[in-house]
């Protein structure tokens, strides 16, 4: 039924622009004018929107009349621009099929970047994602660095937003060096982007470095756009330095012009820090409002980050404490919702969710609501079945881990004739790389810290390209699933064989495979054995001892 409905409205969006389109007429005053007029009148700014559609209109008709497929394209990325969200995804495939229409490969990889950013400020990541990959496959065939650092940093925006912080730390440090020279507003972004990830990785300092290089980079190029982003930027990381008045202040004097540029994303996350920061300095009165704004946001825009998931914990244990049942069962009760939702939007990091305010929590304060049994047996009944299907599930897991046979790499250098003929690289370089690759296995090479694409092809004695291709035809894998494969698989082959490496913590593990943070090892492992660390240990003791 949900389906159909959607499906009638996308029809019925799909007829109304196609309608707009085709029942427009030129007007006489723009009927002679050229594509450079165009061109040089639309400016994507909102308060000229209905004079600025006015134009995209006049173009795509001109284009159209014509048979221009080129300048058809770019009027209907004027179009998606000047227009309201609805009608954006259908101007954009069809900006899309006219630069298909038009073979140029770099107009096809702007079209599927144009249409990466209508998906991400929609919140579609994961279709954007596919959207940025598809552009950077285009890109791969030009000779453009500009496109290739533009699907760079939006690919970078992605690893942020699932909270792959050194990827995305390593990606924008590139953009940052791109731009500094090429592009003066990617130059701030960049740094902004940096920033942030700097913040989270906990390297305070440099986040303010960025913030402050920004502000700085923005006084010499004469650009003020990106003040209030990294003013609020430094607002949140002096939360973290635990300077909340300075935190405070800072964010309140970026709120207005992000209101004013209607990035709601942004204005939430400075309530969030304000509500924070009054609520460390014990003045919970005036961070109540702020917390509240959280709720607001998730209420009416279904945004929701997990670290924004806090204030619902602290909203639920104020309302506690002030015995008020009705709004801690409705801050309670959203909670489920808003962790439904994260567990559907980051799938990746599902983990971390419920780390610490989890559902048994939410269990015992609704026991001794007696007016809600129902809601207790209801999320009893869930977490009982949870809970069960983890143990069976680790338990299968772990037998699988335990009984399996460990992988041995074949000879990679015989009897790859018919992959050979997959890679437009001659045979004889082929071999070679093969060769040095088993080498690179045999001795292990993949345990070294930040070993990288690049270090990888140093080491191989070859180009980073073919190191991709050779790894994805030979392994079936990209190169960091690669590195991380075997690095995972070393740990796995220690704690089963050895019993010294069973007293190690985490970290120790982690460094002993070479990775950069415990949080990578954990990830990586749990991602690659269904397991934790700690669990697959635990059971290995429990399993000695038996």
């Amino acid at each position: 039924m949900t389906k159909n409905y959607l499906l009638i409205i996308w029809v019925c969006l799909s007829y109304n622009a196609y309608a707009q389109q085709n029942n427009f007429v030129l007007p006489d005053s723009l009927s002679t004018k050229d594509y450079e007029y165009f061109i040089n009148n639309i400016l994507y700014e909102e308060k000229d929107s209905i004079k600025e559609r006015l134009y995209a209109q006049s173009w795509l008709a001109k284009a159209k009349r014509e048979k221009n497929y080129g300048q058809m394209a770019h009027s209907y990325k004027a179009l998606i621009y000047t227009s309201n969200k609805k009608l954006q995804l259908i101007y954009v495939d069809n900006m899309l099929a006219t630069a298909k229409r038009t073979a140029d490969i770099e107009f096809i990889a702007s079209g599927y970047m144009t249409k990466g950013v209508v998906q991400y400020d929609r919140k579609e990541h994961m279709n954007a994602l596919d959207s940025y990959l598809k552009a950077d496959e285009y890109i791969s065939k030009t000779n453009n660095p500009y496109l290739s650092y533009k699907v760079k940093y939006v690919i970078a925006q992605i690893k942020y937003y699932l909270e792959f912080y050194d990827e995305a730390t390593a990606l924008f440090q590139e953009c940052v060096n791109y731009f500094k020279e090429n592009n003066d507003r990617a130059y701030l972004n960049s740094l902004h982007s940096l920033g942030l990830c700097y913040n989270r990785i906990g390297k305070y300092d440099l986040c303010s470095q960025m913030n402050q290089t920004g502000l700085s980079a923005g006084v010499r190029i004469k650009n003020s756009e990106m003040e209030p982003y990294f003013i609020h930027s430094e607002g949140v990381n002096q939360y973290f330095k635990h300077n909340y008045p300075d935190a405070i202040k800072k964010l309140k004097k970026a709120l207005p012009a992000i209101k004013e540029y209607k990035d709601f994303t942004n204005e939430t996350t400075a309530y969030f820090y304000i509500g924070k920061s009054y609520w460390a300095l014990k003045l919970k009165k005036k961070a109540l409002p702020y917390l509240k704004k959280i709720d607001e946001a998730f209420q009416n825009q279904k945004y929701i980050r997990p670290d924004l998931r806090e204030a619902y914990e602290i909203l639920i244990d104020y309302y506690k404490q002030q015995n008020n049942k009705d709004l801690e069962l409705y801050y309670n009760s959203t909670l489920i919702k808003v962790d439904q939702q994260l567990l559907k939007d980051y799938k990746y990091l599902s983990g971390k969710i419920h780390k610490e305010y989890d559902t048994k929590k939410i269990l015992r304060t609704h026991r001794n609501m007696e007016q809600y049994w129902t809601i207790i047996i209801a999320i009893m009944t869930v977490i009982i079945a949870v809970l069960v299907y983890r143990h069976y599930k680790n338990k299968r897991l772990f037998e699988e881990l335990m009984n399996r046979k460990p992988e041995t790499h074949q000879s990679l250098a015989s009897n790859n004739t018919s992959k050979d003929t997959e890679l437009d690289i001659n045979p004889e370089v082929i071999a070679a790389i093969l060769k040095n690759l088993e080498k690179f296995e045999r001795n292990k090479k993949y345990l070294e810290k930040d070993m990288t694409l690049a270090k990888m092809a140093l080491l191989l004695n070859t180009n980073t390209k073919y190191v991709s291709k050779i790894i994805a035809r030979y392994r079936d894998k990209g190169t960091v699933e690669y590195i991380t494969y075997l690095k995972i698989e070393h740990i796995i082959e220690l704690l089963i064989n050895e019993n010294k490496y069973r007293n190690y913590k985490n970290k120790s593990l982690s460094d002993e495979a070479g990775f950069g943070s415990t949080q990578i090892f954990t990830r990586a492992f749990k991602n690659q054995t269904g397991l934790s660390p700690t669990y697959f240990i635990n059971k290995l003791r429990s399993q000695q001892q038996s």
